[in-house]
């Protein structure tokens, strides 16, 4: 499931009028696609503004992260990890942050350990591991500070890390504002229940994104499932 999830990219803020093959031409240049789609409403058949990606290797969208902006029909669109439907509704799973907490570090686990592991996922800025002041003892985690949010998406993807044998726990480093806002309600209050494969209600509870994503058309008319298993990345409708 990991390497699938490093392939697969969230492209975000579609022009109404970018269809499937102007999609696929575009983001073909980095890469062969495996898949690719625009999402639409299933009871409309509008386009919701977003859409997804999947190449066949991760270093293959690795490029296409390394090539942002992404100008496409006269918009730059949001290009990201996409984030697994089931993991949609974690606060702040889908917020940009450079910065990684990891736990369940050990007294002979040292910073350059942490610099060295991480430092496949992407350019590190600063490692930081958290002592007590008083003892000067490890307090049991640390944090990771990258140059770029898309490192902190692929080191995510893995909950828990083997480092020098130690398994170790990987999650977004939130402060407390972010956190505040992750677990806010976004928008209005929709019925989440589900009707024909859609709900029946703007995006707008707690979970915001990825929550209730129902079914949709792409513009091949063929019905998909879930997005795939992916959470829609946070767009609101916009088939209004």
């Amino acid at each position: 499931m990991a390497r699938e999830q490093l392939c697969k990219l969230f492209v975000g803020g579609l022009s109404f009028e970018t269809v499937e093959g102007n999609l696929r031409n575009h983001f073909e240049k980095w890469g062969k696609l495996t898949d690719c789609v625009v999402v639409q409403d299933t009871i409309t058949r509008r386009p919701r503004g977003f859409g997804f990606v999947t190449y066949s290797s991760p270093s293959e969208a690795d490029a296409a992260m390394a090539a942002r902006p992404h100008v496409l029909d006269g918009r730059t669109v949001d290009l990201k990890r996409a984030v697994p439907r089931e993991d949609s509704n974690k606060p702040g799973f889908n917020m940009k942050v450079k910065k990684i907490f990891v736990g369940g570090i050990k007294e002979n686990l040292g910073e350059n350990d942490l610099q060295s592991y991480f430092s496949d996922y992407g350019m590190i800025e600063k490692v930081d591991v958290i002592c007590d002041r008083e003892t000067g003892k490890k307090r049991g985690f640390a944090f990771v500070y990258f140059d770029d949010h898309d490192s902190v998406d692929k080191a995510v993807i893995q909950k828990y890390h083997m480092i020098n044998g130690y398994r170790c726990e990987v999650k977004k480093g939130l402060s407390k504002e972010e956190m505040q806002s992750a677990t806010r309600p976004r928008g209005r209050a929709g019925n989440f229940s589900q009707r024909n494969g859609r709900s029946n209600g703007n995006f707008g509870n707690a979970a915001g994104y990825g929550g209730g994503g129902g079914g949709y058309y792409n513009d091949r008319g063929n019905r998909g499932d879930v997005y795939g298993g992916y959470g829609d990345g946070g767009y609101p409708r916009r088939d209004r």
